[in-house]
């Protein structure tokens, strides 16, 4: 078995995870284009760690996930949440092959995760956990601590909604981030912004809100407004709206998030076999000045407003 990666989750603090006990682990054979589903279903059945195998080929076919829990999970509850994960990335339930339950014994979590959460750069940005020292870096440095928490800057669709700001952001620009989770986009655009720009963001999950407010103070960009909650009717207008959630739940709010754009609105968290499934939506609510961007199998869309009479 070739270790790859452990990712923490669901955690609410590292400290937890630090605890020597025993756990259970869930370990799923499946296709290697079921990564993001089962990574999906394992996250929303509240894995507390996920590691990835690809059982010793280069380029497999065939992956291993495994998912770290405090005790057992009903076999009905996993292949529900497998079910949905795999709807949602629109694959056949034939994807997963196996899953099987396993006693883990004691193991120093942290550490084993810092092995492989290295700095990621960007053309403005470098992202690094605070344990690494990138001072000599031109570039602007963010640290980030995710704890429980989406956003390390890693993955696809957090580059390219790093890869718009850098493109499309300017100092005066306020900033709302809806699905905030580490708070990485909303404490990059304040790194930008001038000092009484207004930036906020906000996060369904209390805890990601509670992370990405201790991320904030970490990279002393405290004035940043971070909340509980999602974009409403009553969110107010901002000048850079950017949503890194998902397709399905981009479309139901998209008339939210056009009306409370006033020049830039950028979407990701959305595949490539979704595009025009969003395209459509934009384009039936008079949305034709945007453009795709695909990194990996995720795509991320960038709308440039129309300018009011």
């Amino acid at each position: 078995m070739i270790f790859l990666s452990i990712v923490l989750r669901n955690t609410g603090t590292i400290d937890f995870f630090m605890e020597k006990k025993n756990w259970q682990s869930l370990s799923i054979t499946a296709s290697a284009e079921a990564e993001e589903a089962v990574n999906f279903a394992l996250n929303e059945l509240g894995a507390l760690g996920i590691e990835l195998s690809t059982l010793g080929e280069k380029s497999p076919s065939t992956i291993s996930i495994t998912g770290y829990f405090e005790s057992t999970i009903p076999s009905e509850t996993v292949n529900d949440f497998l079910r949905s994960g795999l709807e949602i990335y629109q694959l056949d339930e034939s994807a997963v092959t196996g899953a099987v339950w396993s006693k883990v014994e004691e193991q120093d979590w942290l550490a084993e995760w810092k092995k492989h959460w290295k700095p990621t750069e960007s053309e403005k940005f470098i992202i690094a956990p605070p344990w690494e020292d990138v001072s000599d870096s031109e570039k602007i440095v963010v640290k980030i601590e995710p704890n429980m928490a989406f956003g390390t800057g890693t993955h696809e669709t957090t580059r390219l909604c790093l890869a718009a700001i850098e493109r499309f952001y300017s100092p005066e620009m306020s900033f709302f981030d809806v699905g905030t989770g580490t708070g990485i986009l909303a404490i990059c655009a304040a790194k930008l912004a001038d000092a009484e720009t207004k930036i906020a963001g906000c996060d369904t999950d209390r805890d990601s809100v509670t992370i990405a407010k201790e991320n904030a103070q970490l990279n002393s960009t405290p004035q940043i407004e971070f909340f509980e909650g999602s974009i409403t009717s009553e969110t107010p207008n901002h000048d850079f709206v950017c949503a890194n959630v998902t397709a399905d739940v981009i479309v139901p709010i998209l008339p939210l998030l056009i009306e409370k754009s006033r020049k830039v609105l950028v979407l990701s968290g959305i595949l490539e076999t979704q595009e025009k499934q969003v395209t459509d939506e934009l384009n039936v609510h008079g949305m034709k000045d945007f453009e795709v961007r695909l990194d990996g199998e995720w795509i991320g869309i960038t709308v440039r407003m129309p300018i009011p009479f």
